[in-house]
């Protein structure tokens, strides 16, 4: 008969009160609850505040670089009109019509390169907006390999070769 009782005053628990295996696992359970609660705010949290994904560093990289060029272009072209003769009057038409060549070479080049610098200044500002490395045209992400290997492109590989036939066929070629 010792054992019934035994055996009683296990099977009966005050309600509302547990035996110490019971608590544990409870105990357990809450822990768990906090600590997957938990985990997702903080590593939210990190991503938030100091976390950079491999594209947005590509991105800029690719920054920095347009502003090191932008910045030697204004240089050259600073330096070219520094350079350049204002009167072109040689004895020789020879060495005139070499020098206004020259001249006419020059100034194609910075023209060139002042088209080339608008651009650099748009793709700062849709890289501060947060608009560049998406297709303007179909709206696309442009892949880095190509933004990489030019940087003020505005269009997808798959737009710009749609781009070039167009004009390849109006061009009647």
């Amino acid at each position: 008969m010792p054992k019934k009782t035994a055996t009683a005053k296990k099977k009966t628990v005050k309600p509302g009160k547990m035996s110490k295996p019971q608590k544990t696992k409870k105990v357990e359970k809450q822990s768990k609850i906090k600590i997957m609660k938990t985990k997702p705010k903080n590593t939210t949290a990190k991503k938030k505040e100091g976390t950079v994904t491999p594209r947005e560093k590509i991105l800029q990289e690719i920054k920095q670089k347009l502003l090191s060029q932008r910045d030697s272009l204004l240089r050259e072209a600073e330096d070219t009109l520094n350079i350049l003769p204002v009167e072109l009057n040689f004895p020789d038409m020879g060495d005139q019509a070499t020098a206004e060549t020259d001249r006419n070479f020059i100034l194609r080049l910075r023209d060139r390169e002042r088209l080339l610098l608008k651009k650099i200044e748009e793709t700062i500002e849709r890289i501060d907006s947060k608009e560049y490395g998406m297709c303007v045209e179909c709206g696309n992400e442009i892949g880095t390999k190509r933004l990489e290997a030019r940087p003020v492109t505005a269009l997808c590989i798959d737009c710009k070769t749609r781009q070039e036939e167009e004009e390849r066929i109006a061009e009647g070629g």
